[in-house]
């Protein structure tokens, strides 16, 4: 029986600890924003597009460090749903926040900060503080 080393297992593995973290914290926004009818990812697109210009695809992507397949699944609602706008500009497709949108995502902001309330109560404020300027520092490490 081959057995592996304790560096692989799940308690030394940084990748396997994140993503268990990642999982259980997208549930808790998913509970809170469901109400208002939005996935966390769907979430962040608006408020990405919410905070003034336009985006291209791409720009969109990579400021939500997703892949560009992933992002296109995630904007098929807010498109259906007349909360994002795609224009062609110069034979690049910008995305931007409609009027509808912007009333979505104020509506959702409150059950985001109710997601970010219980995280907050649960995990501790200063710690939660933490771990975001930890998690920040991650990706502009990597």
């Amino acid at each position: 029986m081959h057995t592996y080393p304790s560096t692989q297992l799940p308690e030394h593995d940084d990748c396997f600890a994140v993503r268990q973290a990642a999982r259980h914290l997208s549930q808790l926004y998913e509970r809170h924003l469901s109400a208002a009818g939005l996935t966390p990812t769907q979430f962040s697109i608006l408020g990405m597009l919410g905070r003034g210009s336009s985006l291209t695809m791409a720009e969109l992507a990579a400021a939500l460090v997703m892949e560009r397949t992933t992002l296109v699944r995630a904007l098929r609602p807010l498109l259906r749903g007349g909360l994002v706008a795609d224009a062609a500009l110069m034979r690049r497709r910008q995305l931007a926040l409609t009027p509808g949108g912007r009333v979505r995502l104020f509506e959702a902001g409150a059950h985001w900060r109710a997601a970010q309330d219980e995280f907050e109560r649960r995990f501790g404020s200063q710690r939660a503080a933490w771990l975001r300027r930890e998690l920040f520092r991650v990706t502009r490490a990597l």
